[in-house]
């Protein structure tokens, strides 16, 4: 397991790499000027000024040049400094990593308590009206864009009946925890994607557990219905949820920005919607190996679980 886990680190840090160089290559590609964006329109009438900013960070030099430049603060925990917000990478990060963490987490955790039980019980249902309306259901979300979504709960639930606010709080962590009322329908409508996902794929595995040879063993030593569904099948369907959970982590930090954009929650990906409109490189960076950091550590924890899971599994 020990040799394991090293050979996936050095992975992950081949991984990580490649992901800086693609992002960096593409990040360079967007048209437009930096120093422009940053200084405004009117240093285009000030060509010494131009020259100037971009000498001082670096963009006078070919892309590989301002790549090594930048790895190499990096290794030494050097995120870069925002151009436009005044502050270095890593406490803007800092600030805005544990908001983004609350979001995600409440809104993972309500979808595996709703979708696992859904999956399961269209499984038992299955060709059932019940089946049918969830898996419309399913569809219905799943295909819905996330800002959709949000806006709709927004008229539904904040405009026209008042239940919760339709703005996120905008205070500390302290906030986010105690104004439930304002971080509901963020987390809901980050969750019902995540829902409509989870719950088709633990229908699929539910089902093509019930047929295995355990189930018929279990029910011909005298097991009940419901002991073998939630103790042995309720078990192995669960694999495929954890290979899922550890994929899943950039679509649902990727609908985190959407979500964030919609309520106004001053998160992480808030942080990245603002920064790609300004062109501001070092934050777009510092998010991207934060989201790929979390890719990669999602995939080792899939992974571990298997072998909780499963003790077939093992890692040699």
């Amino acid at each position: 397991m020990i040799g394991f886990l090293i050979r996936r680190l050095l992975q992950a840090a081949i991984v990580v790499l490649i992901v800086t160089v693609i992002v960096f290559i593409l990040l360079r590609s967007i048209p437009g000027n930096v120093a422009v964006a940053i200084l405004g329109p009117s240093a285009y009438r000030n060509p010494a000024t131009l020259a100037q900013f971009n000498a001082q960070y670096g963009f006078d030099k070919p892309w590989y040049s301002q790549y090594l430049l930048w790895l190499g603060h990096l290794l030494q925990g050097n995120l870069g400094f925002s151009w436009t917000l005044d502050q270095s990478v890593a406490s803007l990060l800092g600030q805005r990593l544990p908001k983004t963490i609350i979001l995600v987490g409440f809104s993972t955790i309500l979808a595996l308590i709703v979708a696992i039980p859904i999956g399961v019980w269209q499984a038992v249902r299955r060709n059932k009206p019940v089946d049918y309306s969830f898996t419309g259901l399913s569809f219905l979300f799943y295909a819905a864009p996330t800002f959709f979504v949000g806006t709709v709960l927004i008229l539904v639930f904040s405009v026209k009946l008042g239940w919760f606010g339709p703005e996120a709080p905008q205070g500390g962590i302290v906030n986010d925890l105690t104004d439930w009322r304002d971080l509901t329908l963020p987390v809901i409508t980050l969750a019902l994607v995540t829902i409509a996902l989870f719950s088709r794929y633990m229908r699929s595995s539910v089902l093509d557990n019930i047929t295995e040879d355990y189930v018929r063993t279990a029910r011909a030593k005298g097991a009940s219905g419901r002991r073998v569904l939630w103790r042995h099948v309720m078990r192995n369907s669960l694999i495929p949820i954890a290979t899922l959970l550890g994929l899943s982590i950039p679509g649902i930090l990727s609908g985190a920005l959407i979500t964030e954009s919609v309520f106004n929650y001053p998160g992480m990906g808030y942080l990245f919607f603002q920064s790609a409109q300004k062109q501001d490189y070092p934050t777009l960076l510092g998010f991207i190996i934060v989201v790929a950091i979390a890719t990669v550590v999602g995939s080792l924890v899939a992974d571990i679980l298997y072998a909780v899971l499963d003790p077939r599994v093992r890692y040699a």
